[in-house]
This record gives structure tokens, C-alpha cells and sequence, in this order.
């Protein structure tokens, strides 16, 4: 997984906090930003890079989904209340047809998310 946001330095920082994720590597750019991050989030690689004004792309819209199991429900609620700030609520925190705590956001970076148990 590799995204490209604006704010790179936060947006590791949020998503260490959400995730209890740790740094595996990281370059930065001179204004502290990164060129490259890489996290270890729940043995996945999430990898983030400062968004450049010729690197926007347009098309698809993806989504991040990470599938907590049915014990975990507390994992979605604190990466959600770390990363609900600034957000845009798609499908509030609660249960649906499919799983009995789920939450679908854009967080603050612009990163699409869907978390659930």
C-alpha cells in the first residue's frame, strides 16, 4: 500500500497512533516531509510519500480496508477516534448488515479508509 498525501510528517505520526504502527524506514525532504516512509501496520507495509503538485493523478477512486477479527473491535474504534478528526464520515461507526462495528472514512490526508471487524 503506498499513498501520497500532503502534511506526510503528520500523517505517519496519525497513522503510528492509529495503528500502534512502527517505522520501518524513512527518507525525509529538506521541509521534514517525507520523500518516502514505510509502517508497519498489522504486518503490512503501508507506505507514504509527500504529495507533489505533478504527481496528481486522477481516475479510480481506492479504498484501504483493514479486517480486524471479532475480538479486535477495540482496534477500530481507536484508530478511528485518532484519524476521525478532519475526516469526511462516509458510513459512521456502528454495526451493518455485514459486521457489528464498521466505520468508512476520508481522513484529514485524503486517504479512503474502511475499518472493520
Amino acid at each position: 500500500m503506498q499513498v501520497y498525501v500532503r502534511g506526510s510528517a503528520e500523517a505517519v505520526q496519525s497513522y503510528q497512533k492509529a495503528f500502534g504502527a512502527t517505522l520501518m524506514s524513512e527518507y525525509k525532504n529538506d521541509d521534514g516531509n517525507y520523500l518516502h516512509a514505510e509502517l508497519n501496520v498489522f504486518g503490512q507495509v503501508l507506505a507514504v510519500s509527500e504529495l507533489q503538485e505533478d504527481m496528481a493523478v486522477t481516475g479510480n477512486t481506492m479504498q484501504f480496508c483493514l479486517h480486524f477479527g471479532e475480538a479486535d473491535k477495540e482496534w477500530v474504534e481507536k484508530a478511528f477516534r485518532v484519524l476521525e478528526a478532519g475526516a469526511r464520515i462516509v458510513c459512521p461507526l456502528g454495526p451493518c448488515p455485514f459486521s457489528p462495528c464498521m466505520v468508512c472514512f476520508i481522513d484529514r490526508f485524503g486517504v479512503n479508509w474502511c475499518l472493520f471487524v
